[in-house]
Formats: structure tokens, C-alpha cells, sequence
């Protein structure tokens, strides 16, 4: 199993669940999160005086899928989730060693 992480601009996130959902994936949390990258935040004006927000809103998608079907899940995000503009985010992948539904004990991908 792994599990996904995608960072992406807030107004994408709709279009990102009914992509994920066109490939099987069932449930997901979502954050709201602030952060930056390589651009550093983005300057404003505000009557008259440039500042920073250091700071972006974003939304981080998490989910956990079968191996079988992370390429599938990274295509949905990647393609939904993306303006071709600075600051569309990023995609994490990392190993899940275990998982347990809590309510019925189950264990493993079928937990998921």
C-alpha cells in the first residue's frame, strides 16, 4: 500500500475528488494548509504598499490505495489538479506498512 499526498490550489478540489472517484478511490481527508515553495509566497498590493503573503492557501489531499492503482491515482490528481501556473503543487508518495479498520479489526488493504 501507499499512500498519496497532494498538495493543490483550494478551487481544484472538487474537480480532483470526482477524478479520484472515477478510479475507485472511496474515501480521502482533506486539510486546509497554508504554505510556499521555490516563489517564496506571492507579492500584493494593499492600498498602495507592496507586501508578502508568505504563506498560500492550499488543500493536501491524503489518501491510501492498493499499489495496483497509484499510477492511476497519480494520473487523476496530476491532470485534474493542474492550471500550468505557478503554485498548482505537489504529489507525494510514501510506503504504508500497515493499516487497521478500528471498528471491525480488519487489517491491510482491506482496511483501506
Amino acid at each position: 500500500m501507499k499512500k498519496v499526498e497532494a498538495i493543490i490550489k483550494p478551487f481544484k478540489l472538487d474537480e480532483v475528488k470526482d477524478a479520484l472517484g472515477e478510479v475507485g478511490i472511496k474515501g480521502m481527508t482533506v486539510t486546509e494548509v497554508k504554505g510556499f515553495g521555490r516563489t517564496g509566497g506571492k507579492r500584493e498590493v494593499y492600498r498602495g504598499s507592496a507586501y508578502v503573503v508568505d504563506f498560500v492557501p492550499k488543500v493536501k489531499i491524503e489518501v491510501v490505495v492498493a499499489d495496483s492503482i497509484v499510477v492511476s491515482v497519480l494520473d487523476a490528481i496530476e491532470k485534474t489538479a493542474k492550471t500550468g501556473r505557478i503554485g498548482d503543487g505537489k504529489i507525494f508518495v510514501s510506503p504504508i506498512e500497515e493499516s487497521v479498520r478500528i471498528r471491525t479489526g480488519e487489517r491491510g488493504e482491506e482496511a483501506v
